[in-house]
């Protein structure tokens, strides 16, 4: 293999990693989004004055479900680092192989489809957590027109 067609082959990865780290980026800015949202939740859970039991426990449901968006994201990130990593490493076993005359077989190759692996399960919990995200958002919205039409129905 030639100088040009190790080169070629090491930087190939770097698509790869290209886009896991556009997604690693989005999931740092969600997980971001929701421990912000959570502390809104838990500054209007300490300032609630216990008069009314139904606020409480739609707070308190809130605040699981952004624990369990949070947690969702950070598996989401995790598996990104480990696509990250293993795009490297591909990159690396590639220069490693022919350095040390092609005796590492199938290892670059491996690396990298593990890397897609991670990467695609990142994915699936990513827009697992997205759909979290939306189904919060219009519980927030029912709730808020429920207690509208309470304290002043249309008709």
């Amino acid at each position: 293999m030639t100088h040009y067609a190790i080169l070629t082959a090491m930087l190939a990865p770097a698509f790869f990693l290209t886009a896991t780290a556009s997604l690693l980026g989005s999931a740092n800015a969600r997980l971001a989004r929701v421990i912000d949202r959570t502390r809104s939740l838990l500054r209007d859970l300490a300032d609630d004055e216990g008069n009314d039991e139904e606020d409480r426990r739609i707070l308190e449901t809130r605040i699981a479900l952004q624990r369990r968006r949070s947690r969702i994201i950070l598996r989401g990130s995790q598996l990104l680092y480990v696509a990250i990593s293993c795009f490297v490493g591909t990159s690396l076993t590639v220069a490693g192989d022919s350095f040390f005359g092609h005796k590492f077989e199938q290892a670059p190759t491996l690396l990298a489809c593990l890397g897609v692996l991670a990467m695609f399960a990142a994915s699936l919990l990513l827009a697992r957590e997205a759909s979290m995200a939306v189904h919060a958002v219009n519980e927030e919205m029912d709730d808020a027109h429920r207690k509208a039409n309470r304290r002043s129905p249309l008709i």
